[in-house]
């Protein structure tokens, strides 16, 4: 089988990964990739919106499955650009049509999907431009702190976190009058803040059934403690201790069962991932928000726990037999950290030479913003993120220590990463 798996950073890094393992793969074309997907299939330079090179390569390259990686595609409407051209129809895409990926395309229609399948969410309520007052005094409604929401994408940072109701009152404003994050602000979501610790789990479903993977806890601010601004992820950890058999019981009877049976009643096919940004409040989960893929950096601690066969799992979502497949988990403890560039999540330098990442051992290495130096062939920069470091262990704290071991062997002008991944954990 030959598959083209769509995007470049570690979670598509960790799925070419997963993927280059199983017998039934044939060819692997990884678009656009980056320096280290590079030595698992062929990588591809393709935008991944630009769908009629997609369609090219494709065809092209004789492909019979396409994974997308990150949500841009998806939110787009690849899945529904394959169903409706007579050459590629027939074609497995694994992510959901157009309308499945709204559940994270517009944090209103995922907030009213909850509402209308009974499933727990924080009060909320959307605004724009017109009803900019009525956001005010819907604030005021609220206590502290106050949660203001980005409706559309904005690549993991459109959350912010107000202590004060005047500082939210003036964050608010400043989203929607002037477009902080661009159309993403057109509407905002206020809602009320819920006090616990998160979590993401995540499901495969082939729009019947569905099969729960490892679970896993990100770490999203830039600072030790969950400090500093919102970044795309700083590291992970799976599984979770405090997500035993008793919550997530409750997980699948309260979020999940609800959201198959809500999008099957309401006619959205979904085939693909679907991520579910939980957070505990006492013991009960509540949904946070979805996401129509897998989430990065969590991917790059759930895929090396996952034992399964990949492409056989896939097979079986764009087969509708995916009740016929059993999960099997590694046990060990994974811990993911993220290099980051200097000064990200905001402005940084790209070109910095990578040295250190053939001294590594017990670790394992998934690049992100990473490439090739044109002219010496040398590993350098190219994003915020730059690589993940993840390490296998019989408890967390193991995994974190021979980890962090090694992200010392491995150095470039600027190198940040977080020291306390798994902190809140222990």
């Amino acid at each position: 089988m030959n598959i083209l798996l769509l995007g470049s950073g570690g979670r598509e890094h960790a799925l070419a990964w997963k993927l280059s393992q199983s017998p039934l793969l044939s060819n692997l074309f990884i678009a656009p990739g980056n320096a280290g997907t590079s030595s698992l299939g062929s990588n591809l330079s393709l935008t991944l919106t630009d769908f009629g090179s997609i369609r090219l390569a494709v065809i092209k390259h004789r492909i019979d499955m396409v994974v997308v990686g990150p949500e841009d595609p998806l939110v787009n409407g690849i899945h529904d650009f394959f169903l409706a051209d007579h050459a590629l129809r027939h074609i497995p895409v694994i992510g959901p049509v157009k309308q499945g990926a709204m559940l994270e395309g517009s944090k209103d229609f995922a907030k009213q999907f909850m509402n209308r399948h009974g499933i727990p969410t924080a009060r909320h309520r959307t605004f724009d431009k017109l009803t900019i007052k009525h956001g005010v005094d819907f604030l005021h409604t609220l206590n502290p702190p106050f949660v203001l929401k980005a409706d559309g994408l904005a690549s993991g940072k459109g959350v912010i976190i107000c202590e004060t109701c005047d500082d939210a009152v003036r964050e608010f404003t400043h989203m929607i009058q002037d477009s902080r994050f661009g159309a993403a602000t057109n509407k905002v979501v206020i809602e009320e803040f819920l006090s616990g610790t998160e979590l993401s789990v995540f499901i495969l479903t082939d729009g019947v059934s569905y099969r729960l993977i490892p679970e896993a806890k990100d770490y999203k601010k830039i600072g030790a403690g969950d400090t500093g601004l919102n970044t795309g992820g700083m590291g992970s950890i799976s599984p979770v201790p405090f997500a035993d058999e008793i919550f997530m019981q409750k997980v699948e009877q309260r979020v999940i069962i609800p959201t198959i049976q809500g999008l099957f009643t309401e006619g959205i096919e979904y085939t693909g991932f679907i991520f579910f940004g939980l957070i505990n409040v006492n013991g009960d989960p509540f949904v946070i928000e979805y996401n129509c893929r897998l989430g990065d950096p969590e991917t790059e601690s759930v895929i090396p726990r996952l034992k399964n066969d990949l492409v056989q799992l896939f097979m079986a979502v764009a087969g509708k037999s995916l009740h016929k497949e059993t999960i099997s988990v590694d046990p060990l403890f994974a811990a993911s950290v993220m290099l980051v560039s200097a000064g990200y999540p905001g402005a940084y330098e790209k070109g910095k030479y990578i040295t250190g990442e053939e001294k590594i051992s017990d670790s394992m290495i998934f690049h992100a913003g990473t490439g090739l130096d044109h002219v010496n062939g040398r590993l350098v920069t190219t994003g915020g993120r730059v690589m993940a470091v993840t390490t296998m262990g019989v408890t967390m704290q193991e995994a974190l220590a021979k980890g962090y071991q090694n992200i010392e062997k491995i150095n470039f002008e600027g190198k940040t990463f977080r020291n306390d991944i798994g902190f809140d954990l222990s």
